[in-house]
């Protein structure tokens, strides 16, 4: 807990949730979970969730292995090159009516956007000390170029999002399957 006092002047608690905070992979129940690598998503697209975030995003085949071969932010340059070729494979998946394409690439593009964000703000973006009981690292340890290249993923990511036929997909999408 951080004791702080507010604008007028009364002191407030606030729950520093990170030094709480353990990886939910610690956690993680594959049988709970919704996304299972034997399923060939394309071929049994009723099985897919959209879920939050990018969550099936490194599971979802065959969208994983067309997507996630193009996934790259090592550099600003890297990420354009990258972040275009995926928002292009997102535009061909809804010309084909495939709103799981879809929603993987628009993931991907997310991932990008995280991923670099976490690289920029950890050095090798590492967020937790395996060795010390997972307690947080140090914060902006991080490479600067890795912030460039998240603000490209970002503004892929958010023209994605901002599709109104994906946005009505997703909305029935959710709707009927989850």
């Amino acid at each position: 807990m951080a004791v702080l006092r507010n604008q007028a002047g009364a002191i407030i608690q606030i729950r520093t949730r990170m030094k709480e905070q353990k990886p939910s992979y610690l956690d993680f129940n594959s049988d709970e979970y919704p996304w299972k690598p034997d399923i060939d998503y394309r071929l049994h697209p009723e099985r897919y969730r959209v879920g939050k975030g990018e969550q099936g995003v490194l599971i979802c085949e065959p969208y994983k292995s067309e997507i996630g071969q193009h996934w790259r932010f090592r550099t600003p340059e890297i990420a354009e090159e990258s972040s275009e070729k995926i928002l292009g494979l997102f535009e061909d998946y809804l010309e084909k009516n495939d709103f799981v394409g879809a929603d993987m690439a628009r993931k991907y593009l997310q991932m990008g956007f995280t991923r670099a964000r976490r690289y920029f703000n950890y050095k090798g973006g590492k967020k937790y000390d395996k060795e010390n009981d997972y307690q947080p690292l140090e914060r902006n340890t991080g490479d600067p170029e890795k912030a460039k290249s998240a603000a490209v993923f970002y503004a892929k990511w958010q023209k994605a999002e901002g599709n109104r036929q994906y946005a009505k997909m997703k909305k029935e999408w959710k709707k009927e399957k989850g």
